[in-house]
């Protein structure tokens, strides 16, 4: 398999945590700014923790070693961040935090893998 850039992983991962922080702005706020990156920076910061963790520039777009624990820390990380600094806490909102961000931190890592295995299999 064609080794992923690790900058573009870096780039998707930071693209989807924002979208997830402006979807719920927008949905809960009726307005995405202002107040975007107070949502979002907990959770990028958390994502960051979780590549250092992992050492995902190695492999930055394999799910299991390096997606679940960028999505992992992502998420609690986050949250924790998000308390400290005042963001509030409620256990729905961790529910859908885990949910979503495990959808997008993993999926897009799942399926560039099913494209790699598909396309080596062609070739």
């Amino acid at each position: 398999m064609r080794r992923f850039p690790w900058i573009l992983a870096a780039i998707i991962d930071l693209v989807l945590i924002v979208a997830f922080a402006a979807i719920g702005m927008a949905n809960h706020h009726g307005s995405i700014l202002p107040g975007l990156l107070i949502v979002a920076w907990p959770f990028v910061a958390g994502a960051a923790i979780g590549w250092l963790v992992s050492l995902a520039w190695k492999a930055p777009a394999r799910p299991l070693r390096s997606g679940v624990p960028i999505w992992l820390l992502a998420v609690g990380a986050g949250m924790i961040l998000r308390v400290l600094t005042g963001g509030g806490f409620a256990w729905s909102f961790l529910i859908v935090t885990l949910l979503v961000l495990g959808a997008f931190l993993v999926g897009w890592r799942a399926i560039a893998a099913l494209v790699a295995r598909s396309r080596a299999r062609r070739a």
